[in-house]
């Protein structure tokens, strides 16, 4: 007898999700434990993670997270979770293995919204349990973990406020070393978002641009209206969005007498993430090896 795997809990929890309208992260797990997993042996129920968490309440949390990955639940606000119209079909099915989960269109479309496009990455694919050293398989949950926090930090940067979103960028850029920002007028303000400094002492200044879009591309007509509003003083500058560009803004950009930068969404989280804005450090792991210096 062992544990359930993280996605052999995917129909428990949508079972316990169906009873309710909505129901915190924390009690959905309990509940999935109490209703399905309860006459498995103490010895079992009571394994903790490396770090001390309990493993099946982990595994069930991982599973809730999978589940949202491919939208069979849904975070309705903070802290709480809900079944979706998807993840009551699939129970009306009765099965969702983890293959049914790969397979599926908007699990694969969150994966591919957070891969970073950066040149000569590969995609990250699953590692085999069988041929993988330990060292891959510290390397692959890493990066699974990355990829999901990724993909929440894009998902909660389209949700907050769009002047809040402006703010988060003069933060990041301030994280990344550039010098004091200043916020621009909410009204008037010709498509400015803020203006930084490029050094410590102010000598060259950068505007900013922040577009808080869920699915629309900026165009070619945003940046155009970004150039034209960049006065005499400074010739750089930088627009930010959480969704991407078409060709034509793209190549606006890359032909204009300014400098102008451009950041996606996937890169934009891929910035926050290096520099610790909007995320913090849950857990660290230490990996020891044998000192052989000490036995000489």
């Amino acid at each position: 007898m062992e544990l359930p795997k993280y996605h052999e809990t995917f129909i428990p929890i949508l079972k316990i999700l169906n009873t309710v309208e909505s129901i915190s992260s924390r009690d959905l797990a309990n509940q999935v434990l109490n209703n399905y997993y309860s006459n498995l042996p103490q010895e079992l129920l009571s394994q903790k993670t490396s770090t001390g968490a309990n493993v099946l309440i982990d595994r069930i949390l991982w599973g809730k997270s999978y589940l949202k990955m491919a939208k069979f639940v849904s975070y309705p606000k903070r802290g709480t979770v809900q079944i979706t119209d998807k993840g009551k079909q699939v129970l009306n099915i009765g099965s969702l293995s983890l293959q049914d989960l790969q397979n599926d269109q908007d699990f694969k479309n969150h994966r591919v919204s957070v891969q970073s496009k950066k040149e000569n990455e590969t995609e990250h694919d699953t590692v085999s349990v069988d041929n993988a050293s330990p060292q891959d398989l510290i390397d692959s949950g890493f990066s699974t973990i990355e990829t999901e926090v990724k993909s929440e930090l894009l998902e909660k940067l389209k949700e907050i406020d769009p002047y809040y979103f402006e703010k988060v960028i003069l933060i990041l850029l301030k994280s990344m070393g550039y010098g004091d920002f200043i916020e621009t007028s909410k009204s008037g303000d010709g498509g400015i978002d803020g203006i930084i400094n490029e050094d410590k002492l102010g000598l060259e200044k950068i505007y900013t641009q922040a577009k808080r879009y869920n699915e629309n591309k900026v165009r070619e007509k945003d940046i155009r209206n970004f150039i034209g509003a960049m006065s005499g003083d400074t010739s750089k500058g930088v627009f930010i969005t959480t969704s991407t560009f078409d060709d034509a803004a793209i190549k606006k950009a890359r032909e204009a007498h300014h400098s102008i930068i451009l950041i996606d969404g996937a890169k934009l989280v891929d910035l926050m993430y290096q520099y610790k804005v909007g995320v913090q450090t849950k857990t660290i792991y230490e990996v020891k090896e044998l000192d052989n210096d000490f036995f000489e």
